[in-house]
């Protein structure tokens, strides 16, 4: 049962990834990113990542999405030109995606079970500790990058949005 559930979220994963990317209107390719996010969430449940399932939809559905949904709302989108100049630079690149993908698919051992976090330690601590843990020690330096990016970005947009006002 679980690799029918898999190939069924894999593939609504791909084909609504897809649609993000080539619809024309921006509110549909919104509703095809909800839908794949709640598909990955359902991945995570398949792998026994209830946490960080809840967690996808949480941040990613409800947060990201709906910034994304304001973003959109709050520009005046108007058609563009049918063909543009960078489709043959982003036909070439992901060629090359493909064919990177393709070769590591095909020149690598899957192997389970390997490394600190297996299936029976994950058991045993639990789900949201072995995230904790392994966020706030082996990742610690990462983490802390990402939350520095994240509070000059804010600082940014809080600067780029204030308005100057005329004397």
């Amino acid at each position: 049962m679980a690799p029918l559930l898999f190939f069924y979220f894999g593939g609504v994963i791909v084909g609504t990834a897809t649609l993000v990317v080539t619809l024309r209107n921006p509110i549909y390719s919104a509703i095809s990113l909800l839908v794949t996010f709640f598909h990955v969430a359902g991945i995570f449940v398949l792998l026994n990542a209830e946490f960080i399932a809840a967690v996808q939809i949480l941040v990613y559905a409800g947060a990201i999405l709906v910034l994304y949904l304001f973003v959109v709302m709050l520009l005046n989108l108007k058609r563009e030109e049918r063909y543009h100049r960078q489709y043959l630079l982003g036909a070439f690149l992901g060629v090359v995606i493909l064919t990177e993908l393709a070769l590591i698919f095909f020149r690598t051992t899957f192997r389970a079970g390997i490394g600190p976090y297996t299936t029976a330690h994950l058991q045993s601590v639990g789900n949201t500790e072995a995230v904790g843990m392994a966020l706030f020690t082996t990742y610690l330096l990462p983490f802390e990058v990402a939350s520095l990016i994240l509070l000059v970005a804010m600082i940014g947009a809080i600067i780029l949005a204030k308005r100057v006002v005329p004397r």
